[in-house]
């Protein structure tokens, strides 16, 4: 690692190829401006929505970078490729351009398939850097929300009732029988996607039928979700070996669901009210819940737990991030803000989570002593 007076070099990798991309923008933006300078050297590797990487100039990566329904990436001829191995120059241009600085650690800021669930975090452990957020395993259970609720429910977690249908099964899916199963109203998810895309609440079997041939458009896997009628409250979850959890936040959403416009387009699409309304045991419930939910998919560094409770008090885990947004209206900075941890120092505790464990990673054995 660095000399003590050295800066840590840090890698911010952002957009992605998924439908996410333009979240992870917004997200990679606001984590940018807000990492000290002072302590960190930071090199910026665009993805753009082809899978190419780019090494982004900071002065003007993004354009549009005000508008989230047309914000992008910049064009650039800085291509660059990640080559696994001890080497100094892990990273290497393929078209114009030097070779960026031998990264320390690596800052995922990738929502969805291609960057959020392990393919990118199994890249990085081959190149042997330090990386944000959970490791292979745990971000892909993590991402797919048919595995992380079987597991849950294996692990004595709540969660609602679901139905999973596959691509492959598509055409021999009855609606009336999965209907009869999670109940009418219900959702309707990709099985591997976030921030809502994709997401339909179906009334009627018609409606059902739409919502799986839409979701389908997104994943090869879907999710049928029971509808649960309670208030929709999320936790932040922070640490490797002793995690910790934020006080609570309640989405209020103003559309009938808390929709992708809701969440990344319309400022006023929902009310985020932190902390939680919620009585003092039924809070300390939802928190234990979140870590627990946390360690059963083998999450470390962060994630963001979302619930249902129910006016009776019942609580429902629906689902987890393990690279949660990090807009200006995102849950997760802002939890953590309502916490007590700002969000440069949020930041700067996740990037040390990141090098912690890689040094923990680097002491076991790769050969076997007879």
């Amino acid at each position: 690692m660095n000399a003590p007076n050295q800066k840590i070099r840090v890698g911010v990798f952002f957009g992605g190829k998924s439908a996410e991309h333009e979240v992870a923008l917004q997200s990679a933006k606001n984590i940018i401006e807000a990492i000290d300078p002072g302590k960190y050297d930071v090199t910026l590797i665009a993805v753009d929505k082809n899978g190419q990487w780019h090494h982004a100039d900071a002065a003007g990566y993004l354009t549009n970078e005000s508008d989230p329904k047309r914000i992008k990436l910049a064009a650039s001829d800085h291509q660059m490729a990640l080559v696994p191995g001890e080497i100094e120059d892990r990273l290497m241009p393929v078209s114009g351009g030097d070779a960026p600085p031998k990264l320390d650690v690596v800052f995922p800021v990738l929502h969805g398939p291609f960057g959020e669930d392990g393919t990118m975090q199994g890249l990085l452990r081959l190149a042997d850097i330090a990386f944000v957020g959970a490791d292979v395993l745990g971000s892909a259970v993590g991402m797919d929300k048919d595995v992380a609720k079987r597991l849950w429910r294996d692990a004595g977690l709540p969660t609602a009732r679901h139905v999973t249908l596959l691509h492959r099964d598509r055409a021999k899916a009855d609606t009336a029988l999965i209907a009869e199963h999670v109940g009418l109203p219900c959702f309707v998810k990709p099985a591997n996607l976030g921030s809502s895309v994709g997401v339909r609440k179906a009334k009627t079997a018609d409606e059902l039928s739409a919502a799986i041939a839409h979701a389908f458009e997104y994943d090869k896997k879907v999710i049928i979700e029971e509808f649960i009628d309670g208030r929709e409250i999320e936790c932040a979850v922070l640490g490797n070996e002793d995690p910790k959890a934020s006080v609570l936040g309640e989405i209020v959403p103003k559309h009938e669901f808390y929709s992708y416009e809701a969440k990344y387009i319309d400022e006023a699409g929902a009310d985020l009210r932190i902390p939680a309304d919620l009585p003092d045991d039924l809070s300390g419930q939802v928190r234990r819940t979140a870590i627990r939910a946390f360690e059963v998919l083998n999450c470390e560094g962060m994630a963001r737990v979302d619930f249902f409770v129910t006016a009776g008090g019942a609580i429902y885990l629906n689902e987890i991030n393990t690279i949660p947004g990090f807009t200006k209206i995102s849950m997760y900075p802002k939890l953590w803000e309502a916490s007590g941890i700002g969000y440069a120092d949020l930041i700067d505790r996740l990037i040390q989570l990141a090098i912690e464990r890689h040094q923990c990673d680097q002491a076991f054995k790769t050969s076997y002593d007879v």
